[in-house]
Formats: C-alpha cells, sequence, structure tokens
C-alpha cells in the first residue's frame, strides 16, 4: 500500500505530474490509517500530497481503455498490484507499452515477478522479517523487533524511484528512446541495505546477532543518560575519540591499553560505556551536548517529533514547511527532500480528495466529453 505512493510521492514533490489512480467505490487504504483528523488519515496526506487523484475500475473494458490512453502520454507507470494481476486485466507491460515503447513500468509486489514466492501476497512486515533487518535488530536479551515505521515498503519506494530516473537517463541521455519494466520487490531493498553482511556470512559463517544500541565494528557508540534525558554519541575515528575522552577530563584513557585502539575498545564497550554515562549523568542534556561540542565530539539529542517542531536547524532547513489545505486547515509537513541548488522540490498541496481531478484528468489530458465523462461515472467505470 505504501510503497507505490511513496515512490510517486517523492516524484512529485520534485515537479512530477502524478495522476494516482484509485477504484471508484474504495478508495487508497491508507486513507483510512490512523491517526486521523476526523475522517482524514494524515498519512494520506503525506503520501498523496502533490498528486492529482482519479478514480477508474481497471476490471472493466472501459476503464482498460482509459489506462491505455494515459499510457500513451506518460513517462512512467508504478503499480504494486500482485503479480499477474494487471495480465488478467490486459494491462500488462507490453500492453501499456504497445503504442508508447519509450514508456518505463515499475512494478512492485511482495517477491518479485518471477522466483517461487511471487505469487504470494506480500506486506512490508513479511518483507522486514526475511530482508535479516528483524532478526538484528533489538537487544540481545530481546525478542527480534519490527521497526515502528514501514520502512520496507519505504525503502522499496526509494529503490523504485531511482530506477525509474535510471531508466528514464538511458531512455533519454543515450539515445535508446526505449522504456523497460522494472522490477521492485518489498523484501531486496532492505536486504540490499545489509552492507557486508552476504560477504561476511559466505566467507567467514559470521551471522549477525542482536546488538542494541552500540556498533560491531566502533566504540564508543551508544545512547547515553543523561540527567535529563538521553543524547546519542558516536566516536568511530581515533580522533573523535581523543576528544571525548579530553572532554569528560579522561585524556589518561587515550592511551590505556583497554581502549588505546579501536579494537581494544570494542572488546571493551561495556567498560567505557560506564565511564562515559558516570560522567553524563551528572550533568543535564544541554550541558552535555556543549561539553562535548566544544571538545568537537560527534553528539547529538533525541527528538522526538514536537522536539523536532521546536528545533531551529529544522526550521531554518524547512525540513517542516506549512501547506493550506481543505481538510486540516494550514498544516505542517516535511519539506521535500534533498535540497536542489536550482530546481528545488515544493510542497503545493496535500492527499486530495478520493477522485477529486477525475473530471479533469481526463477531460484534458484525453479530450473525453463531458456526456461521456457521465455515462462512465452511471456505469461506475469512475
Amino acid at each position: 500500500m505504501i510503497s507505490g505512493g511513496f515512490a510517486t510521492v517523492m516524484m512529485a514533490d520534485f515537479g512530477a505530474e502524478v495522476v494516482s489512480v484509485e477504484h471508484p467505490e474504495h478508495g487508497d487504504p491508507v486513507r483510512n490509517w490512523e491517526p486521523t483528523d476526523g475522517e482524514t488519515s494524515v498519512w494520506w496526506k503525506n503520501l498523496g500530497r502533490n498528486k492529482r487523484h482519479v478514480t477508474l475500475d481497471l476490471s472493466t473494458a472501459d476503464g482498460q481503455a482509459i489506462v491505455q490512453a494515459l499510457a500513451e502520454d506518460v513517462d512512467i507507470v508504478v503499480e504494486n498490484f500482485r503479480p499477474g494481476t494487471l495480465e488478467r486485466w490486459d494491462l500488462g507491460p507490453s500492453a501499456l507499452r504497445e503504442n508508447n515503447e519509450e514508456l518505463i513500468v515499475i512494478r512492485i509486489s511482495g517477491f518479485g515477478q518471477d522466483g517461487p514466492y511471487s505469487e504470494r501476497p506480500g506486506f512490508g512486515t513479511i518483507a522486514e522479517g526475511m530482508s535479516t533487518f528483524v532478526a538484528i535488530n533489538g537487544f540481545p536479551d530481546s525478542r527480534p523487533l519490527l521497526p515502528p515505521v514501514p520502512i520496507a515498503d519505504l525503502s522499496a519506494g526509494l529503490f523504485a524511484t531511482i530506477s525509474g530516473m535510471y531508466a528514464i537517463y538511458e531512455r533519454d541521455v543515450t539515445g535508446s528512446n526505449q522504456g523497460q519494466v522494472i522490477d521492485v520487490s518489498l523484501y531486496e531493498p532492505l536486504f540490499r541495505l545489509m552492507i557486508g553482511d552476504a560477504e561476511a556470512y559466505d566467507t567467514l559463517g559470521h551471522v549477525p546477532e542482536k546488538t542494541g544500541n552500540v556498533s560491531p565494528n566502533a566504540a564508543p557508540r551508544n545512547l547515553y543518560r543523561t540527567a535529563t534525558g538521553y543524547i546519542s554519541l558516536s566516536a568511530s575515528t581515533q580522533r573523535i575519540f581523543e576528544n571525548v575522552m579530553s572532554a569528560i577530563d579522561r585524556e589518561d584513557l587515550i592511551d590505556d591499553e583497554r581502549f588505546a585502539t579501536n579494537e581494544a575498545r570494542v572488546e571493551n564497550r561495556e567498560e567505557l560505556d560506564a565511564i562515559i554515562e558516570e560522567w553524563t549523568r551528572a550533568r543535564d542534556r544541554d550541558e552535555v551536548l556543549e561539553i562535548m561540542r566544544e571538545h568537537d565530539g560527534i553528539v547529538g539529542p533525541i527528538y522526538d517529533i514536537e522536539q523536532a517542531f521546536e528545533d531551529d536547524h529544522f526550521q531554518e532547513r524547512d525540513n517542516l514547511v506549512s501547506v493550506s489545505d481543505d481538510d486540516l486547515g494550514e498544516v505542517h509537513t516535511q519539506g521535500a527532500v534533498p535540497k536542489f541548488s536550482r530546481t528545488p522540490g515544493s510542497i503545493d498541496r496535500l492527499g486530495g480528495d478520493h477522485g477529486e481531478h477525475t473530471d479533469e484528468v481526463y477531460r484534458d489530458r484525453l479530450d473525453i466529453s463531458e456526456d461521456e465523462l457521465q455515462r462512465l461515472r452511471d456505469d461506475g467505470i469512475i
């Protein structure tokens, strides 16, 4: 549900004209996701922003004809049905590209378009479990933990966006003038982010385990309690480690054989963390951050969303921008990421109503008459 919407909202934030197609009777399921303001899902307001929303029953002959007509004049079609669904409606990539050889079709599914699991239904939760991410997420003495955000869906959406741009570049810059079909599964992008794990297992038989907030590769790296909350600290280089020791007035530990090298620090991380936290717990968070930064330590606060709203850096960077919305009024949403010097993204509107732009899109893009639109509406096609 989320991956296709996230891929296309990333494109929409930077100026792509995105037409979001929903069934006439039941809209995108995300429209009903909590939290809601009245009947308005704030999830939908984010995922549907900057798009035009139309309705269409793809299982009907008229609906299929409209899809074919739309596909003749677009760069990319993104779909996230179970494999074979579009083919049952005669809307597979070959049919969609019949009158538009430059069309790029991005297909997002649980397990990909082929392989023994391809016909299985899939959601991000299943993908997260199979990606090996969940197995290493959590503390050593805890059960594996699912992430609190749908990172399999979101990472698949990002990979879909990137791959679409690759395909447009290849098509337009190399002069092939040919589109192609891109197969994105939910589990593979997140599996790809598990850097080094495949090589470590294949060569060393190493299976990563849950490590909580520490890193198996560097120390100190952890969350540390202060008198008024937590901070994050990472000292992955020798110079930064020395800066941290200077900040806590323990320069004597720089040459201590327990901590003299990163390898030694990793082996003795619990003892080192205890020393650092003894110092941080005696001070409030802001004092700890100030002292660490004065010594060029790499530290930061642990924010919740309320604290992010209050941070001047978030404001200066337009990480939160205000948009006027018919349902929510004036409301903040995340700004476009990343920053472009010449063609920056923008958030013009949040997710719209079910079918809000149906007549406009079909009339303007396909030159469908008012009478025909009414006929399609009466027949339940739109």
